[in-house]
């Protein structure tokens, strides 16, 4: 294996790692924006923006690994499928999650109203993330796969 091959296998796990820290950075700054307060128009813009950046990343980040990464993960460690499934799981539930903030955020719900649905997600997601890298990582750091990143871990 060349140095190049190595890299990129280990690099996964890195990945994987960037991604979990973006999206947890991406949280923390839709929860600051509605806790900055700002009244109007102007703030209902933003965080529109701000959750809708944060659902569509956490939704494709999910989506990416159910598609592509957990097979090729099964496919290799097969001992893996259990704690596979139960990933997949809290994906569902997380999507669940994104759905009802989105439906708040579209109905223009009170700021009180959708922190408790950041606050919902962030503490499932969280808990994921952290099983998810305790889990996979070492896995990761030997799993063969030639992928896109941005294809295999979502849009961020």
């Amino acid at each position: 294996m060349t140095e190049r091959e190595t890299t990129r296998l280990v690099a996964w796990s890195q990945e994987l790692r960037r991604v979990h820290r973006r999206l947890r950075e991406a949280l923390s700054v839709t929860r600051a924006s509605l806790a900055d307060g700002t009244p109007g128009e102007a703030a209902t813009r933003e965080l529109l923006l701000y959750c809708h950046g944060f659902c569509t990343a956490l939704d494709g980040h999910h989506q990416g690994e159910d598609r592509t990464l957990f097979p090729a993960i099964a496919a290799a460690h097969p001992e893996l499928r259990p704690v596979l499934r139960s990933l997949e799981q809290d994906h569902s539930m997380i999507a669940h999650l994104i759905g009802s903030l989105r439906t708040a955020v579209d109905r223009a719900a009170p700021p009180e109203e959708l922190d408790q649905h950041l606050e919902g997600i962030a503490a499932i997601m969280e808990n994921h993330f952290r099983y998810e890298e305790r889990q996979l990582l070492t896995v990761l750091e030997t799993l063969e796969l030639a992928a896109v990143p941005r294809e295999v871990l979502g849009p961020i």
